[in-house]
């Protein structure tokens, strides 16, 4: 069974002040004013993913929950709408993280990209029932994007928490 990541080396325990940064700056980034540019993706679905699948006794629903009020409010969206497609993303990762954890970062992807199709749909769907219009197709490739992009955020969301290297002849780890 291969790693996860290239790296052999041994990690840290992730710190609670990194993670809520990491979903600070997420936060931050979603509300970034670039209009509607289809290829963005959710950045707080994204690295809710990433711990929810890394640490999902520190990173759970309350957690997602709080992230979708907090996303809801900003983005003057239906209220719960994104709280909802959150909670259920940090379960369905919660959920399958000891299973994604298994595989290699390309093919845990592939897991990642549906669950992040499914909050995009869960929203689509809440927004449709209100009486919105539909965004078109091109709306869901930020998912395809989010994806993409899980293999360079585990490597930065990871460095913190790389051990340094030290040699030591006299310990097998």
């Amino acid at each position: 069974m291969q790693p996860t990541h290239s790296s052999r080396r041994i990690l840290l325990p992730v710190k609670a002040w990194f993670i809520f940064l990491t979903l600070a700056c997420a936060v931050f980034a979603n509300l970034v004013p670039l209009g509607r540019f289809p290829i963005l993706p959710d950045w707080v679905a994204l690295t809710l993913a990433f711990w929810c699948i890394r640490e999902p006794l520190k990173v759970s629903m309350g957690t997602a929950f709080m992230l979708g009020l907090i996303m809801d409010v900003a983005d003057a969206s239906i209220m719960g709408q994104h709280a909802l497609a959150y909670v259920l993303l940090a379960f369905t990762a919660g959920q399958l993280s000891r299973r994604i954890l298994w595989f290699p970062l390309l093919e845990q992807a592939l897991h990642v990209f549906p669950m992040l199709l499914g909050t995009q749909l869960i929203m689509l769907l809440t927004r449709l029932i209100a009486g919105a219009e539909f965004p078109g197709f091109l709306w869901f490739i930020s998912s395809l994007v989010g994806a993409a992009l899980w293999y360079p955020l585990t490597y930065l969301l990871l460095l913190p928490q790389y051990r340094p290297v030290e040699r030591d002849d006299n310990r097998p780890i």
